[in-house]
C-alpha cells in the first residue's frame, strides 16, 4: 500500500498542562497534581499524530524566534514530520495553557503568538498542499490562511479535510473546497445550529461531515443520505486534550489509504480512545499498532 502524503496548515504551540483533582472555578487557586510541557497546537498535533499513523507529513506553520520555537520545531521534526515549511517569525510562539481534571476533562487557554503571522501562502507552500494526497486544516491560524491552502487544494484534486475548531465563520469559497467537516458538538451548534439532535444539519456546510461526541461516539453523515454512528471504543481516560487531533489525523489518513469513509471514521475512532489512555497532547498520539489494537471493524 503506498504511504498517504498529509499536509497539515494550522497552528503549532508549546503546551503547558496541570492535572488536579477538579477544574478551579473563577477566583480559586488549587493545588495540581502533575505538570508536563509538551509541543502541541492543533496543527502540530495532528502532524505528528498523521506520521504515527502511518502516513508521510509535511507541516505548514509558525513558531516564535522564542526558546519555546526552538523546542517546538526539534520536536516536530523528531516525531518525523517534515518540517521545511515551517515558519520562524520573530516574537512570542503560541501558548496553550491547559487544566485537566481527574476525570480527563480539559479547560484551555490558548494564546496564537506567531500562529497569527501565518498569512500570505508563498507559491512554494501551495506546490507543498498541490502535491498532497490530503490537506488537513483546523482554524487556530488566520482562516484566509486555511482558505488559500483549501482553494489550492481543490484545484489540484486534493481531498481537503476541515477540523473547523475553534468554529468561526466559514468563509464561501472555503466551505465549497471542503471534502470532509469534522466538528464536535459544540463547534456544531455553532456552525450550523444544531448538535446531536440533527448532524445532517452540518451538510449544509460540507458534502461530508462528522460529528464526535467524545465517549458517545461520533455521527458520520453526507448527501448521498448515509447516516450512521460509530460508538466509541470504551478505555479509561486519563486526559481527552489531544484526543479530537488523533481523531482527525487517522480519519485523513485511513481515507487517504483508501478505506471506505464509514470504516476510517471507525479507525479514527480507536486512535481517539488509544490518546486519552495518556497524559499530556502530542505525547499521548498513538502509533499505528495502538490503533489497530483498539479498531473494531463494522
Amino acid at each position: 500500500m503506498p504511504q498517504t502524503r498529509v499536509a497539515v496548515v494550522g497552528s503549532a504551540n508549546m503546551d503547558l498542562v496541570a492535572m488536579a483533582p477538579a477544574l478551579p472555578r473563577q477566583g480559586e487557586t488549587m493545588l495540581g497534581t502533575d505538570f508536563v510541557m509538551v509541543p502541541g497546537g492543533k496543527g502540530a498535533n495532528q502532524a505528528v499524530a498523521a506520521v504515527r499513523a502511518g502516513a508521510s507529513c509535511v507541516f505548514l506553520g509558525a513558531i516564535g524566534s522564542d526558546a519555546f520555537g526552538v523546542t517546538l520545531k526539534a520536536r516536530i521534526t523528531a516525531a518525523g514530520v517534515d518540517t521545511s515549511q515551517l515558519r520562524v517569525v520573530y516574537g512570542a510562539s503560541g501558548v496553550a495553557l491547559v487544566m485537566v481534571n481527574a476525570q480527563g476533562e480539559n479547560a484551555i487557554v490558548v494564546t496564537p503568538g506567531a500562529n497569527d503571522a501565518l498569512v500570505g501562502l508563498t507559491a512554494e507552500e501551495l506546490a507543498t498542499v498541490r502535491a498532497a494526497d490530503v490537506l488537513v486544516a483546523q482554524l487556530e491560524i488566520p482562516v484566509q490562511t486555511v482558505t488559500a491552502a483549501a482553494m489550492a487544494a481543490r484545484d489540484a484534486g486534493t481531498t481537503v479535510i476541515l477540523n473547523a475548531a475553534p468554529a468561526r465563520d466559514l468563509p464561501p469559497d472555503l466551505l465549497a473546497a471542503v471534502d470532509l467537516l469534522v466538528v464536535n458538538e459544540g463547534e456544531a451548534q455553532a456552525l450550523a445550529g444544531r448538535g446531536r439532535e440533527e448532524p445532517r444539519a452540518l451538510l449544509d456546510l460540507a458534502p461530508r461531515a462528522v460529528l464526535t461526541l467524545g465517549g458517545e461516539g461520533a455521527w458520520y453523515v453526507d448527501r448521498d443520505g448515509t447516516e450512521v454512528h460509530v460508538p466509541a471504543v470504551p478505555v479509561d481516560v486519563v486526559d481527552s486534550t489531544a484526543a479530537g487531533d488523533a481523531f482527525t489525523a487517522a480519519l485523513a489518513v485511513g481515507w487517504g489509504e483508501g478505506r471506505d469513509v464509514v470504516d476510517a471514521v471507525r479507525w479514527a475512532s480507536a486512535a481517539g480512545a488509544a490518546c486519552v489512555r495518556k497524559l499530556g497532547a502530542s505525547v499521548a498520539l498513538p502509533r499505528r499498532a495502538e490503533i489497530d489494537e483498539l479498531y473494531v471493524p463494522a
